[in-house]
């Protein structure tokens, strides 16, 4: 079954490239035509590769780890946003941090600091500071918050990245690519699908062409955490029938052992009479 079809891609523009001038060459195999001076994208490819990714994703929520996903351009950013908390996936939307993949210890620390600073107010230590330095602590709160707020619980390394527009995000791909986690992203024809692991070719500056893509990945993703719980409640409902067996065959075995004694006590009275 396909996730998404030939007709949606194509309602949503996701089929435009960019300027011919502009393109690069290693996306020749994805481009279909140039129309007015405008590479057009093979959509039949882009709904394959959209199948390939999505099964990949689905895979790594059924395995219970997270998917990190980065869109900073302004098109996106909302979109991504909204389509990350509804699998409850962290996302990166204002600025990548630099080194938030290969330095991961110090951005866990400015996470932390945040929780540290919402304890303290939620305590009332701050009660006895002065006005003004309540402001500056308020100010460096909201700065972490819109920067790291919604990678607050992503408490270890992604398992993937999910990119949208692979040359402006190039820092989060090469960061990715250093620690061997895989990239999937949104390549459209000005950039290099050699840098990323799983390829969709599409229109990566329009909105409805990026939640189109996000709509069947993220479908994918809520699929796998599902079957995930799944399998946790049958394996609770196997070992809780598991623990019920175990007093029914502790009673059997007793039962044998008794009947077992039986002759032989019967053998010792004969024995005993004679």
């Amino acid at each position: 079954m396909s996730r998404t079809n030939f007709d949606t891609l194509l309602e949503a523009g996701c089929h435009f490239g960019h300027l011919k001038r502009k393109w690069n060459p290693a996306m020749a195999p994805y481009i279909f035509m140039e129309r007015n001076g405008i590479h057009i994208i093979d959509l039949h490819k882009t709904v394959a590769k959209i199948d390939e990714a999505a099964e990949a994703l689905k895979a790594i929520a059924k395995q219970g780890k997270r998917v990190l996903f980065v869109a900073t351009k302004k098109q996106a950013k909302q979109v991504v946003a909204d389509k990350a908390t509804s699998v409850n996936m962290p996302y990166v939307t204002e600025r990548w941090p630099g080194g938030m993949l290969t330095n991961f210890p110090t951005i866990r620390k400015a996470v932390k600091k945040m929780a540290n600073i919402d304890k303290l107010m939620s305590d009332g230590t701050y009660a006895n500071l002065s006005k003004r330095e309540i402001l500056q602590i308020s100010r460096q709160r909201a700065k972490l918050e819109k920067n790291l707020g919604s990678i607050a619980d992503l408490t270890r390394l992604p398992a993937a990245l999910f990119v949208v527009d692979v040359c402006k995000e190039h820092i989060a791909v090469k960061e990715a690519q250093r620690l061997g986690i895989p990239v999937f992203a949104m390549v459209d024809t000005n950039s290099n699908p050699n840098e990323v692991d799983y390829v969709i070719p599409a229109n990566d500056d329009s909105n409805k062409s990026i939640e189109v893509v996000l709509d069947a990945l993220c479908g994918a993703i809520a699929e796998g955490i599902e079957e995930r719980k799944a399998e946790r409640v049958d394996t609770e409902a196997a070992g809780e029938g598991e623990a019920a067996k175990a007093p029914r065959k502790r009673a059997s075995k007793a039962r044998a052992d008794k009947e077992e004694e039986a002759p032989a006590a019967e053998a010792v009275e004969e024995t005993a009479a004679e």
